[in-house]
């Protein structure tokens, strides 16, 4: 239940009117002067999404709070001003960003932008200044009136001192005796809540008379910390060195206090309007108390918060740097524990500490999907100097993995770079180094830069042969070869990575391996000792809760057998590389069922984002199944598009295998549209398969084309496509027109559409509702069209729709 907001009534109409009006209103006022309590009144029966921006200090940490309130999430390559205008487009609510610190964050051109790219996203901020741009309306906020000299001793200042003395149990105020001494410290206030609320405390406490007549906020709070008892005065002054809401564990060790000790001391200043606390339990202070219990904190006060913050991270991270879980308790703490961290690794002394703690805490962040956490706080560590070899090696490569799988797949490689800096110092460089090789050929293979991911898999080999990394590298060597179609190396390399003897804490290495091994029994056709042993893989890595590789294969068996009951899992929690295969299956699923829209809109999603991450294998199978939805849909034009990009990239980064469902799936079009080349396509799909002895499976059983007796031999060369071959077969595709070019002409067919339908007026997420696509991909589109005909904006896009369709109707 909201609190009274007494004598706001003007200014709450002015909002609601201001609401009515116009998508941006900043609420501007001095501190103390009620403005988050006005906003909340006047949007109680209002869909609301509150972003606490008193801490907020950048303008991505704006945004990241924002997307996180409103459960929006960032694909790689994503721009972070792109997910929010999509989050809150179409959406009927209101983003309150409170407390936001316009000046230092420079918010208002980013908030400008995201109300021009929207059609309906309506923004409230409370701030101590306004932004000055074109779509923003204020409404300011001034103190409560107080009553003078000669007008009674009445109004909402009178009535909210009296409520907070009656609240903090004091003796009840005759207003006629007491009329001095209220009128006094009432003007003292100034008329700001927050400031009457303080001094009534203080009444309350000590009685009318002897309570301090505050000037300001500064010298409530002075008077305030001037009642507490020591232990009470000294949390206030550490806890306002606290930029952030802590946990009771985190508050003990920075009062150095037992937990009940330190709940008493809190639930005092919490009386006295001095300390708040959060919905989650958190306890936490109103910008203008923390900022003069900072100022009033004294250097053992520092001292203590600093070592008790760093001793709490200690205690709590893991104790190996290979355990850790989503569930851990310090993760609702993670404010605390980041600023732990980066206080230990800035200074040389405490510097180990901190790389060892950010070390440890990696494989919770990780496990828990955090990897925006996980690599600031990992490349912040760096940043700050070099600690230990080892330890920083290690850090720096998993900060590369965090990279590159939040902001795409590339990403981390300069962190990658950064590892073997470290390695050069460390007792054993080799093992380093080959560490580092082994993560980097990780990367290359989920890029499908398939050359780049075996070499330096074997230069993992090459320095440490017989290093802990030798089982992981050749895993990778496998699954290159696998995705390859070198099968009998596959095999070979995949045994070669199962352990001679059990080791549980590589389990998940030996899982991997035997997958690759199913997968390739897929493609050679023996479908039974390919579900047997995927089925095993699953059921054991259940036993083992490796969640990850577990579902890897549970994904490839939901393809094989429909009987197979998967356990449900949240996508929007897995990492990109899990959850864009299971995706892309739930698009199978969905086209089995005949469901082809839906399955061509999520294939399209997938498509998006494996480009956007350069996730290479997974951009290949999603344009598969987007083929496949669009031949079934009637739309061969962009089945024709989708199908010879996939044939590209399949080319580049040799796949033969996928390149000859591809070229089934040609086939298909090719027949339909009654070309002459259709069984040639197919002939060339054999071509690839048969020297791999791989058969047809999947998509490619769907096109019963029978194939030519050869290949057209400018296609092929030895057991793969020719140099030629995809500009060969886009021809056979691409007739010449007599339609004058168009500079629109170098669009995709999708790509075409969303320029069409932005040149209608339509938002991101009507297009995506139109085509049946997710507004992120209609954005990605976006950002495709923008490059390649070198505009920036929606309406420079829409003049040039508008006037290549006029001079083409005209010509």
């Amino acid at each position: 239940m909201l609190s009274p907001c007494l004598g706001r009534d003007d200014v709450q109409r002015a909002l609601g009117a201001a609401l009515a009006e116009s998508r941006w209103v900043t609420v501007v006022g001095p501190p103390g002067s009620g403005k988050t309590l006005i906003v909340r009144h006047v949007a109680a029966d209002t869909e609301t999404w509150w972003v606490d921006a008193r801490t907020l200090r950048s303008l991505d940490d704006v945004l990241v709070a924002a997307l996180q309130c409103l459960d929006a999430e960032t694909a790689p390559g994503d721009s972070l001003v792109g997910a929010l205008g999509r989050a809150v487009d179409g959406r009927a609510c209101l983003l309150v960003l409170d407390g936001l610190d316009l000046d230092a964050t420079d918010a208002g051109p980013m908030l400008q932008a995201v109300l021009e790219s929207t059609s309906d996203a309506r923004v409230v901020v409370t701030a101590l200044t306004t932004a000055g741009q074109p779509h923003e309306s204020v409404v300011r906020v001034g103190p409560l009136p107080v009553p003078s000299h000669r007008s009674p001793l009445e109004g909402p200042a009178v009535e909210l001192f009296l409520r907070r003395v009656r609240s903090a149990g004091g003796q009840p105020v005759d207003l006629d005796a007491q009329a001095h001494e209220v009128r006094r410290l009432l003007r003292a206030t100034g008329g700001l809540p927050l400031l009457i609320e303080q001094v009534a405390v203080q009444s309350a406490l000590v009685g009318l008379s002897n309570a301090m007549s505050s000037a300001s906020l500064d010298e409530a709070v002075d008077s305030a910390h001037d009642l507490l008892d020591d232990d009470s005065a000294t949390a206030l002054r550490r806890i306002g060195l606290l930029g952030f809401p802590v946990g009771l564990g985190v508050l003990a060790r920075v009062l150095d206090e037992s937990s009940a000790r330190a709940a008493d001391l809190a639930g005092n200043l919490v009386r006295r309007s001095l300390l708040e606390v959060d919905p989650r339990g958190r306890f936490d202070m109103l910008s203008p108390i923390r900022g003069r219990a900072r100022a009033i904190a004294r250097p053992h006060d520092v001292a203590a918060v600093e070592s008790g913050l760093i001793g709490w991270a200690d205690d709590n991270a893991p104790a190996h740097d290979n355990y850790g879980a989503a569930d851990a308790d310090w993760l609702k703490d993670l404010p605390a524990m980041r600023h732990a961290v980066l206080t230990a690794c800035e200074k040389p002394e405490t510097r180990a500490e901190g790389y060892s703690v950010a070390n440890r805490i990696f494989s919770s962040l990780y496990t828990s999907m955090r990897a925006r956490d996980a690599v600031e706080i990992l490349e912040a560590a760096l940043s700050s100097g070099d600690g230990p070899p080892a330890i920083g090696a290690q850090i720096a490569r998993r900060a590369g993995i965090a990279a590159s799988e939040m902001r795409g797949t590339y990403e981390g490689l300069w962190l990658l770079d950064r590892a073997d800096e470290h390695a050069s110092s460390a007792p054993s460089p080799e093992e380093q180094l080959a560490k580092t090789a082994s993560i980097r050929a990780e990367m290359h293979l989920d890029a499908g830069e398939m050359e780049l991911a075996e070499r330096e898999a074997r230069r993992a080999l090459d320095l440490d042969p017989e290093g802990s990394i030798r089982r992981q590298a050749t895993r990778t060597l496998a699954d290159v070869y696998t995705s390859q179609g070198r099968f009998a190396e596959a095999a070979q390399a995949a045994g070669d990575a199962l352990p001679a003897r059990m080791s549980r804490d590589e389990r998940w290495i030996d899982l991997s391996a035997r997958t690759l091994l199913a997968r390739i029994a897929l493609e050679q056709g023996r479908v039974a000792e390919a579900v047997a042993g995927t089925r095993a893989v699953v059921l054991e890595a259940r036993e083992l809760a490796e969640d990850r590789v577990g579902l890897l294969a549970e994904t490839l068996l939901r393809g094989l057998d429909p009987t197979w009951e998967p356990l449900e899992v949240d996508r929007q929690s897995l990492p990109w590389a899990v959850r864009l295969p299971v995706l892309t299956q739930d698009g199978r699923d969905l086209l089995v069922r005949g469901e082809l829209r839906q399955a061509a809109g999520l294939a399209a999603d997938v498509v998006a984002l494996a480009d956007s991450a350069r996730l290479g294998r997974d951009s290949v199978e999603a344009r598969l199944l987007l083929g496949r939805a669009l031949v079934g849909l009637g739309d061969l034009d962009q089945a024709t598009t989708t199908y010879l990009t996939a044939l590209d990239h399949c080319r580049t980064m040799r796949l033969p295998l996928r390149a000859a469902d591809v070229l089934d799936g040609l086939a298909g079009v090719a027949r339909a549209r009654q070309l002459p080349e259709t069984r040639s396509l197919a002939a060339a799909a054999a071509a690839l398969r048969t020297p791999r002895m791989a058969v047809r499976w999947g998509y490619a059983a769907d096109y019963d084309v029978v194939p030519a007796s050869r290949a057209p031999e400018a296609w092929i060369h030895g057991e793969d496509l020719s140099a030629d071959a995809v500009t060969l077969i886009s021809a056979v595709f691409n007739r010449p027109t007599s339609e004058p070019p168009s500079v629109l002409d170098q669009l995709t067919a999708a790509e075409r559409l969303v320029a069409e339908r932005v040149a209608q007026g339509l938002t991101s997420r009507a297009i995506a509702e139109e085509l049946f696509v997710s507004p992120r991909t209609v954005d990605a589109h976006l950002t495709h069209i923008y490059r390649k005909l070198d505009i920036n904006t929606r309406a420079r896009l829409a003049g040039l729709v508008t006037e290549q369709t006029h001079g083409r109707a005209h010509a």
